[in-house]
């Protein structure tokens, strides 16, 4: 199918199955690396992309897919979890893998399943209450603008330069933590385990010598995406899982699970809601308490069998390095500066992710004529 004059402004579509398919192929689950296997749990919400996978599936093989291709979650749609595959690899039976047809630009392809009406259509044709999944071939319904081939490399470029900033600030922060740990590898690593040999105004002690250690609460009223009556995060154990009205910390906290994913360190300075499958921690002595957390062998700390857990008590007695006041100071002064400028990458993204889902919709319904754009 070849696309001629962009007539999306006039009111004509095509359905999604016109410009692109689904892949349905396998690849061997021996070939894979945890970086190159995606599932709903390793993708990120709000269109944040993916983070590195905790397991490989105990399967011979999976489904498979390829750089270009777009990844949907197919579990819960309203979390919108979405993205544009940069390397070939593997991925659960409950991600989709969309790939473009001929003179369908790959990138254009991943915008217009990454407009929040897509989201919409997809939860609103999905099937299932407590697990809503996507209907797979309602969702090939889904109605999409006709736009010329260079129409749709002037969407997908536009709005590929403001996902292209927030990749770099993401790759900046990255480098900006691997700083951080090196500096605490630099400063302490030498003093552990916890055998002795430490300066001698430096002492073994415990977590909750530092930090306390707190368990999130039920959120008061749920929804799954954020608006106007529901701006507040409600934080997870591994991301954000929804929004509500009221804020339970305003405070710096750092934000591990406490039931289900455990390991992964969340970092927030802004009202939010901490539910109650995590632990709260708040420490003055900040950027250490991180680094700790990030140390942990929250396998060793598990009671559950079923259903992991971490208790407060347990977490409290993880044995630490408590070295005196004055350098745990220094230390939070100087990786502290390093992560001021993390926190703000954050903030820059956060307003380029609202840009770029401003300007989607408008591109995609010509609302903004891209045709007349000179780029």
């Amino acid at each position: 199918m070849k696309f001629g004059r962009s007539l999306g402004r006039l009111g004509m579509k095509y359905k999604l199955s016109d410009i692109c398919e689904y892949i349905k192929g396998k690849t061997d689950v021996s070939t894979l690396e945890r970086s190159t296997y995606i599932s709903t749990e390793n993708m990120l919400p709000n269109k944040a992309g993916v983070t590195l996978a905790t397991s490989l599936p105990s399967i011979e093989q999976t489904q498979v897919f390829n750089a270009g291709d777009t990844l949907v979650s197919n579990i819960r749609p309203y979390f919108k979890k979405i993205w544009y595959a940069n390397f070939d690899g593997g991925c659960s039976n409950d991600v989709l893998v969309f790939r473009p047809k001929k003179n369908i630009d790959s990138r254009f392809l991943y915008y217009v399943l990454a407009d929040d009406t897509f989201f919409e259509y997809s939860m609103a044709t999905s099937k299932g209450t407590k697990m809503p999944r996507g209907d797979k071939k309602a969702i090939m319904e889904y109605p999409v603008p006709i736009f010329s081939i260079e129409e749709q490399q002037k969407i997908a470029g536009i709005l590929s330069a403001l996902d292209d900033k927030i990749e770099l600030n993401n790759e900046i922060n990255k480098n900006l933590e691997q700083q951080v740990s090196s500096i605490y590898e630099a400063w302490f690593e030498n003093f552990l385990p916890y055998d002795g040999g430490c300066p001698s105004d430096w002492k073994y002690s415990t977590l909750n010598s530092i930090a306390e250690i707190t368990s999130g609460k039920r959120p008061p009223v749920k929804s799954p995406a954020q608006t106007d009556k529901t701006p507040i995060p409600i934080v997870g154990a591994a991301s954000i899982m929804g929004y509500t009205s009221e804020a339970n910390h305003a405070d710096k906290i750092l934000v591990t699970g406490r039931v289900g994913t455990h390991g992964i360190i969340q970092r927030f300075n802004s009202p939010c809601w901490t539910s109650d499958n995590t632990l709260v921690i708040t420490s003055n002595y900040y950027e250490y308490t991180s680094q700790i957390l990030k140390r942990i062998d929250y396998k060793a700390l598990n009671r559950g069998s079923t259903q992991p857990l971490i208790t407060q008590g347990d977490m409290n007695k993880v044995a630490i390095l408590r070295p005196d006041d004055s350098t745990l100071q220094r230390f939070e002064v100087i990786t502290g500066s390093l992560m001021q400028k993390y926190d703000d990458n954050l903030i820059e993204n956060s307003k380029l992710s609202e840009l770029r889902d401003t300007l989607l919709p408008k591109l995609m319904s010509g609302e903004l004529n891209v045709s007349t754009l000179d780029l």
